[in-house]
């Protein structure tokens, strides 16, 4: 089982639709994917061969501005050294509901980076 520790995350304004449009246009495969009680898509991981993307939906970020999320082991040490450094936090350390750790900070020019513990995989969940 792959585990990647750099993931591309992008957020659309219709997410349902564009989990569609990579399935059909360039083969994409959905490992797992969250919907809200209305429809609206929270989440997806979606893979193509040993890669692997994250997506949601959020109607208020930017057009064409991807995030990336990184796997960190120890999201508080990697968020104080952030702040060391300067970097400009969007939201500090906070538990998900999933039981995972995260924060976010916005890195050169305003891309985001997601930090966090939970580690997206190739494969399914058990779960799921």
């Amino acid at each position: 089982m792959s585990q990647p520790t750099i993931v591309p995350y992008f957020s659309f304004a219709d997410g349902a639709a564009a989990i569609e449009f990579l399935e059909k246009a360039f083969g994409f495969e959905i490992i797992q994917r969250q919907d809200a009680e209305d429809g609206t898509l929270i989440h997806c991981e979606m893979r193509y061969g040993d890669g692997v993307v994250m997506m949601g939906t959020d109607a208020g970020r930017a057009k064409g501005s991807p995030g990336v999320y990184v796997v960190v082991e120890d999201v508080q040490a990697h968020h104080d050294r952030a702040m060391k450094h300067g970097a400009r936090i969007v939201y500090g350390p906070e538990q998900t509901e999933w039981g995972t750790w995260r924060y976010r900070a916005l890195g050169p020019e305003g891309h985001e980076f997601t930090f966090g513990t939970y580690s997206p995989s190739t494969e399914p969940p058990s779960w799921a």
